[in-house]
């Protein structure tokens, strides 16, 4: 059994690290700076749900530290970390509470991400007008973050049927 878990932790790493290079390779109109789809977190919350909690830490802290190193650098390293660290702690209190769908959890997710995001530009740039971008970044965060939730919710379905 632990062959078994330790091959979906590399194949969720991989696939994460993956879904962050395609989304690399998508064109996008920037509305707003650093905006991104997420793409990578359908990987999170697909684990999330279909392992855990423990599990989707380490597979969200993989995928950002290498891809980081590999496509962003030390600064994109940096402000992803700190997105991911604070998206995914909301995600699990809001799991926890058994509240909130998938889909809800997800939107969470991708609001808080950018929140962590924007604070740590905002610390790093020592720039309060930063947070100008906040609302933008809110509704961008809600929009990917519903578009993440169902397509993990309708992936999670199929895999559980497969599995």
């Amino acid at each position: 059994m632990q062959s078994k878990r330790i091959a979906y932790y590399g194949l969720f790493a991989s696939l994460a690290i993956l879904m962050g290079y395609v989304e690399m390779l998508i064109p996008m109109p920037l509305l707003v700076p650093g905006m991104k789809l997420g793409l990578a977190n359908v990987i999170i919350v697909i684990v999330l749900y279909f392992m855990d909690a423990k599990a989707a830490f380490f597979i969200s802290v993989v995928r950002v530290v290498l891809s980081g190193l590999m496509f962003a650098g030390f600064a994109g390293l940096l402000y992803s970390l700190a997105g991911a660290i604070l998206s995914f702690s909301i995600m699990v209190f809001m799991k926890k509470t058994s509240m909130f769908s998938i889909i809800g959890v997800s939107v969470a997710g991708g609001v808080f991400h950018n929140v962590g995001q924007i604070i740590v530009a905002t610390l790093v740039v020592e720039n309060l007008k930063l947070m100008y971008y906040l609302p933008f970044l809110i509704f961008f965060g809600v929009a990917t973050g519903t578009m993440i939730g169902v397509v993990a919710k309708m992936s999670l379905g199929y895999l559980k049927r497969r599995l």
